[in-house]
């Protein structure tokens, strides 16, 4: 019989763990164990000192801080791309950091979804974080064609999880484009991207994959994968702040080929940008894509921020991130899983299907039982109907914390506290 992880095993965990040294890049609020990277990452010091600099280059330069800036905003976003693309595996030119998830998503989308008659459906799945989907059903309308027939929505067996040979499955002569997440936001699953990809160029069909909830916790080889675009969110696990500049990704092989669409003057060739010429020329990489000018203060938040993941490694990053949730699935297993707890792990065991949080479900009281562990500081967050998801992000969470959070989940059901909160789901939950 496997022994009983004790409060002192997980201090010895947390005593030899060299990854460690990066918590204290981090602000960890006072009285609290913050276990919500995955929606928000913490505040990181170098995303501070960062804002501060071009505070004050906008203060010392004015408008000069676009080209003599520390760095020149004028370049930031493509050097932004350059120095995030180890994270995800990209080739030099194919990564720029600008506007939003949902924007990006439509910049692309605009571009790789070429319906013809026989063609003209869009797959995806019924999974999905909802901003993807609405932005989808958006591109075929503009395109005349009704969502209810042209959005093909894949279904998932068990109401958690996608099985890649569905997906596969539904990819028929009628699809133009495939647009999947890496990792479903619910349940945590993590989707076998080289096999979907070389499945949909079999086909024939474009594919792209939204990485909000992987880009800075799981190693991706976009390039290498021959994945046709994508787009990540910084504020998850990246730590780039509330609202920070997304990304793009476009792999090298449609530079040149496919236009952007829903163009926009940073778009345009760096050199003659200020030419003000009235005809569309985009940069010849994945910079033709933006589309407005960078938020020059999102954008030093995540230069500070992702050097702190680019000096931890992301394949660093990953293992410890495996090592945490295993502790934290072993655990509930352990202390949790039988009554009165009753609490069962949603998200794949096996390390390859599963993305940086797990997903704890409870058929009653889910919602405030995460209220009542947000009440003792712990903070995690729930999504409907019965998901309370808790993510030991790598770069700052302990074994220790996991472990305490473990034990309040036990005391909160115990003593009941979950009844003094209301079972109406806030605003934010």
């Amino acid at each position: 019989m496997t022994r009983r992880i004790s409060e002192q095993d997980v201090l010895e965990m947390d005593r030899n763990d060299p990854m460690l040294r990066f918590r204290k890049e981090f602000c960890i609020p006072a009285e609290t164990i913050y276990m919500d990277g995955n929606s928000l990452g913490l505040q990181c010091r170098g995303a501070a000192s960062n804002i501060e600099a071009v505070i004050r280059d906008w203060r010392d330069r004015g408008i000069g801080g676009w080209l003599d800036g520390s760095p020149p905003w004028f370049s930031m976003s493509e050097t932004l791309g350059e120095q995030t693309a180890p994270l995800v595996g990209a080739a030099p030119g194919e990564v720029v950091a600008t506007g939003t998830t949902t924007l990006n998503i439509h910049a692309l989308t605009a571009s790789f979804f070429s319906p013809r008659p026989g063609r003209d459906r869009i797959l995806a799945d019924e999974l999905n974080f909802p901003t993807d989907l609405y932005a989808l059903a958006g591109q075929l309308r503009l395109r005349g064609l009704d969502p209810d027939q042209h959005l093909v929505r894949v279904r998932s067996r068990d109401g958690r999880t996608l099985d890649e040979e569905d997906i596969i499955a539904a990819m028929t002569d009628d699809i133009a484009l495939v647009f999947l997440p890496s990792v479903l936001f619910t349940s945590g699953q993590l989707l076998d991207i080289p096999r979907l990809t070389a499945a949909a160029r079999e086909r024939g069909i474009p594919i792209g994959f939204d990485c909000s909830h992987s880009a800075g916790a799981v190693p991706h080889r976009l390039h290498e994968w021959d994945v046709d675009f994508a787009v990540w969110c910084s504020y998850k696990y990246l730590n780039g702040g509330p609202g920070s500049p997304a990304f793009l990704f476009v792999h090298q092989r449609h530079h040149g080929v496919h236009r952007p669409l829903l163009a926009g003057w940073f778009g345009f060739v760096k050199e003659r940008q200020f030419d003000m010429l009235p005809d569309f020329s985009p940069q010849p990489d994945a910079g033709g894509w933006q589309i407005s000018s960078p938020g020059v203060l999102g954008a030093a938040a995540v230069t500070g921020a992702v050097k702190v993941s680019l000096d931890a490694g992301i394949q660093a990053i990953r293992e410890r991130s495996l090592r945490l949730t295993d502790l934290l699935m072993r655990l509930v297993d352990d202390r949790l899983a039988r009554p009165p707890y009753a609490f069962a792990v949603a998200n794949p065991r096996e390390a390859t299907r599963r993305g940086g949080h797990v997903a704890l479900v409870r058929a009653t009281e889910s919602l405030r039982i995460a209220a009542a562990l947000r009440a003792r500081g712990m903070i995690p967050d729930f999504r409907p109907p019965d998901t309370i998801r808790i993510a030991p992000v790598a770069l700052y969470n302990t074994a220790h914390e996991v472990y305490r959070v473990v034990e309040a989940l036990r005391e909160i059901v115990d003593n009941r506290e979950f009844a003094g909160f209301s079972s109406t789901p806030g605003a934010i939950t």
